[in-house]
């Protein structure tokens, strides 16, 4: 009997399994570098860039050199306390909503109010001030591959390769009422070089049909009201034209505020092909391209001294209202307002997009046919001094 018993040792400690070279190879390691690169700049975010560079010493080589790159800021964070800020910034809004009825004395009122929420904003993407750091923040990424502890000029000092960068802030810094659209568009080189502004007093949502009339009447097809495209009287008795000055103003001391930062960023990156700054509910996008970026390196900026901003030169500017505007997808845009803004001393220098082309593709839609049709009334033109 003993002997029809299995053999219990052979189960129990078997053959060790033997594999080949080959076999025991990791096939991720045959992948070769610019591949991964490819995979890398797929990938863009910063954070998750940071994971990755966690996972090898060789993903730990490659990160650096990866030539497309997102930034997402998480918060803004000001080293005035909470209640002060938010006095601050409840300040800044009763100050934006007053208005006297000369550009000097807007001017005069609202360039101190406003810019002093760009100081956090300063403090974000500024240099890290010694006094701050820790022997763990001099490192490129933390334990968890988070960065939301540095600043963005901090988690790029590593990056060698970037040709890429977006950067995009948790929100605008232009607190505005609810149900109040604005948004703006510039490009900078060493000064601004064009700035589009949309604005409207209230949004209504469409319900997705085209060519819906107003209900009063007076539609003409095109979701415009006929009003023959001039601005009514009560534009200017009511605050109208006032608040479109504070839009104005405060969008492009945002805008000058963005570039100014953006400075040191711009100085180590030499590689840089195309820079944006934008925020995530899409409030205000700062755009450079190539030349622009090369332009700020030769030519510095000139900051204004009243804060750390770009200085804005004299403008030129032309402005389209429309008190009702009905998009096609059914939207109603309430005193709807686009201005467009270029140097005065462009104006006799640049006449590409004379059309208005340039105007009506700086946002997307449904703004963009916002633009699109506001552009084809009745223009004003303003003129405004350097600030």
């Amino acid at each position: 009997m003993s002997s029809l018993r299995p053999d219990l040792t052979t189960k129990i400690y078997p053959e060790p399994y033997t594999t080949s070279t080959e076999e025991a190879e990791d096939h991720f390691d045959l992948l070769p570098d610019s591949l991964l690169l490819l995979i890398f700049n797929r990938i863009g975010d910063v954070k998750a860039l940071g994971r990755c560079c966690l996972v090898s010493r060789r993903f730990h080589l490659l990160i650096p050199q990866v030539d497309n790159v997102l930034v997402r800021v998480d918060c803004v964070i000001s080293d005035d306390d909470a209640p002060s800020s938010s006095s601050s910034s409840s300040a800044s809004g009763s100050d934006k909503s007053r208005s006297s009825s000369a550009f000097s004395a807007l001017f005069r009122a609202l360039l101190g109010p406003i810019a002093k929420p760009f100081q956090a904003l300063g403090q974000l993407l500024g240099p890290k001030r010694p006094n701050s750091s820790s022997a763990e923040d001099d490192d490129e990424f933390d334990s968890n591959g988070g960065v939301t502890h540095h600043s963005p000029t901090q988690v790029l000092k590593n990056f060698s390769e970037i040709r890429v960068l977006r950067i995009e802030l948790p929100s605008g810094e232009l607190g505005t009422e609810d149900g109040v659209c604005l948004k703006w568009r510039a490009d900078f080189g060493s000064t601004l070089d064009n700035c589009v502004i949309l604005g409207a007093s209230s949004v209504i949502p469409g319900n997705g049909f085209f060519g819906i009339d107003n209900g009063n009447g007076n539609g003409n097809g095109n979701g415009v009201v006929e009003d023959n495209g001039s601005i009514p009287e009560s534009f200017y008795t009511n605050g109208g034209l006032k608040l479109r000055v504070v839009w104005t103003i405060s969008s492009l001391i945002a805008a000058s505020a963005r570039h100014y930062l953006l400075q040191p960023i711009i100085a180590e990156h030499k590689t840089l092909d195309s820079l944006v700054l934008t925020d995530a509910d899409g409030q205000g996008v700062l755009c450079m391209n190539k030349e622009q970026l090369e332009e700020l390196r030769v030519k510095p900026l000139s900051a204004s001294s009243a804060s750390k901003r770009t200085l804005v030169p004299a403008l030129n500017m032309r402005l389209w209202y429309a008190p009702h505007l009905e998009l096609p997808d059914g939207t109603v845009l309430k005193g709807a307002t686009l201005v467009a803004i270029r140097p005065s001393e462009q104006s006799g220098l640049k006449k590409e997009g004379s059309d208005g082309s340039w105007v009506s593709a700086a946002f997307e839609e449904p703004y963009g046919m916002a633009a699109k049709m506001l552009v084809k009334r009745r223009t004003y033109c303003l003129e405004m001094n350097s600030f």
